[in-house]
This record gives structure tokens, C-alpha cells and sequence, in this order.
């Protein structure tokens, strides 16, 4: 894990007003966020969001047509492997966006131009996502409503059901389907505006002030057999649990639980994260609260306590603003849906 510099002048014994004093500041100056917010599309892909060495590709078939955009590719490709190109689930669905072979030999295509489809070659497989979709988008081109909304649900019910129904049909899983992907689009987005505050930032920071030196446990969920003990992404996930939102388990899936705002626009309440790789999500290694000012509450490595940390250091990565909806939009298991 990586070491923190204790934040000087900072004494667990201080947190309450420190925390306090950070929240109603910084929530102060960002009293006028709100009216800036606009339900504008983006195409740009949040950073770090897609691991590097499939992102050119996202971002390149993601415009494949106007029904889909690189940032709701991603989606699909996160909760259907996680970006793990040699997932298969137990249906025999297989690669980076885990087709059937069945529907691999009618839709597969060759996307990088070798002359062979490969079903576990990430250039085949993305393309022929972003082509399988935009067929079902062409299928149901008349359908009344979104257009990105039918397409997906194509892709979970077919094509008859939707012209059948006259846009998303009421089948609960096709209704969760579109609902989990256009949620998990926003956290692959880069945002064209500013993104609202998070409802539940404040209690969450309240729960993990209260933790302030206690000490470290790898693998820490705040058992009584665990002592009361967290470690980094043990301590943010029962911050908000503690606010009614079921965070991931690991640093670097929570931080899809939500938008990314940029570091000028940090707010009480949004998760800061930090990496390995700062140009891929998946070499997330540790995750702290945000408080303001600069600093976060976090558990930082085996032998220190929880405590106030600043976020500025080289591995910095980005940060999350948690919603209800993108917590509850994340896969619970992979691959396969």
C-alpha cells in the first residue's frame, strides 16, 4: 500500500470542527452548481475510465452510429467482462464483450483487418460490439422514444419485442438492463458540465470521522471480529453503506459507482482514488474520502491509523461522485450478465 505524510497541524482529536468548517466552506462556494447542470451527450471517454489499450478502440467505435456513443460502449463492455478479454461465463459467452459463438459467426466482423474473426481478440470483439448494436439501432430506427434506450433494449429482448411494444417493452430484466447501462454511462463519460452534489455526502463523511484513529487492517471491514478495523476501500464502502448506498468491494470498482468530477470541482462526499497506472482504472490501488480543502479521510497502510490525508501526490487519479444509481448499477459478478 502506498505511505501518506501525516497532515500537519491536523489532530484526530480536531476532526470534528475541521471536517465541519471543510464542508460548509466548500459547499459554500459551489452554492450556485446546480443551476449550471445540463443533460448534454457526451462522446469524450472519462480519464483513465477505458484501460489504455482498448480505449482508442472504444472511442473510435463508439461513433459507429448515432444511437451509440463511445461512453455507453464502455458500459457494455465493463458489465458484460470487466475488461478482461479472457472472461467465458457459465453460457459459454466469450471475450472482452462476451459473445455467443452463435451469435459471434452471424455478427462477429473482423475489426482489425487480418483477415480472421477472432472472438477473443479485443480489435474484433469491440468492433463487432458497437456493429451488433447499431444494427439492432437500425432495426428499431422507427420506434417512438430514445433511440439509444430501444437499441439497448434490442440487444437484451430483440428487435420484435420493442416494435412490438412501441419502445423499451416491460420485461423487469430489459427495463434493469437499460436502466444499468445508461447509468454506467455516466461513469465513463467525461462530463461536459459541472456534476451535482452528491445527497448523501454528509453522512457518509460523518461515519468515517468517526473512525479517525482507528487502526489499519488489509482486508478490514469493520467486523467485531475485525476489531472495528478498515482498510482503504473497507472504510469507504461502510461510509455508505451507512447512507443506504452498497458500494463494490474494491477501490478500483467503486470508482464507477458514479461521474467523475474534475479536481477543480472536488466536493465533501466524492471518493479520490489512486493508481498505478494513471491511464487505467483497473491499477486503482487505494481510495479515500474527500472533506475539502484539499485533504481526505482515508485508512491508509498496515501500522497507521484512520486519519486526514492531503490528495495531492503523483499517483493521484481522479475521483467519483457516488449516486444511488451508479452504486446499484455496478456488475456484481463477471463476466456474463
Amino acid at each position: 500500500m502506498r505511505k501518506f505524510l501525516v497532515a500537519g497541524g491536523i489532530a484526530t482529536g480536531a476532526g470534528v470542527g475541521f471536517v465541519a468548517l471543510l464542508v460548509v466552506g466548500t459547499y459554500s462556494a459551489a452554492a450556485g452548481l446546480n443551476s449550471g447542470l445540463g443533460a448534454g451527450k457526451s462522446v469524450g471517454l472519462a480519464k483513465g475510465a477505458v484501460p489504455a489499450l482498448y480505449q482508442p478502440l472504444v472511442q473510435k467505435w463508439g461513433n459507429l452510429c448515432p444511437a451509440l456513443n463511445p461512453a455507453m460502449l464502455a458500459a457494455q463492455l465493463y458489465q458484460e467482462s470487466g475488461w478482461d478479454p479472457t472472461a467465458k461465463s457459465p453460457a459459454d459467452a466469450r471475450g472482452i464483450a462476451q459473445f455467443i459463438p452463435g451469435t459471434w459467426a452471424t455478427h462477429g466482423i473482423d475489426g482489425n483487418g487480418d483477415g480472421k474473426k477472432n472472438i477473443w481478440d479485443p480489435a474484433d470483439a469491440i468492433p463487432s460490439a458497437a456493429s451488433y448494436d447499431c444494427e439492432l439501432a437500425g432495426y428499431v430506427k422507427n420506434v417512438p422514444g430514445d433511440q439509444s434506450s430501444n437499441m439497448l433494449a434490442a440487444y437484451n429482448a430483440g428487435s420484435y419485442a420493442v416494435i412490438k411494444y412501441g419502445g423499451v417493452p416491460p420485461y423487469k430484466e430489459t427495463q434493469g438492463y437499460v436502466k444499468t447501462i445508461r447509468t454506467l454511462e455516466k461513469s465513463f463519460a467525461r462530463p461536459t458540465t459541472r456534476v451535482a452534489p452528491s445527497q448523501q455526502a454528509a453522512g457518509a463523511i460523518y461515519y468515517a470521522q468517526q473512525k479517525l484513529g482507528t487502526p489499519y487492517l488489509w482486508g478490514g471491514e469493520g467486523t467485531a471480529e475485525q476489531g472495528g478495523r478498515f482498510d482503504c476501500s473497507g472504510l469507504t464502502q461502510a461510509a455508505y453503506q451507512s447512507v443506504g448506498i452498497t458500494l463494490p468491494r474494491v477501490a478500483n470498482d467503486q470508482y464507477n459507482a458514479g461521474p467523475h468530477p474534475a479536481r477543480g470541482e472536488l466536493l465533501p462526499g466524492d471518493l479520490v482514488f489512486f493508481s498505478d497506472d494513471l491511464t487505467n482504472s483497473r491499477a486503482i490501488h487505494h481510495v479515500g474520502l474527500y472533506v475539502g480543502g484539499g485533504y481526505m479521510i482515508n485508512a491508509p497502510y498496515t501500522g497507521a491509523v484512520i486519519r486526514f490525508d492531503k490528495i495531492d501526490a503523483p499517483d493521484y487519479f481522479g475521483a467519483t461522485r457516488v449516486t444511488k444509481d451508479g452504486a446499484a448499477a455496478l456488475p456484481t459478478f463477471k463476466p456474463g450478465t
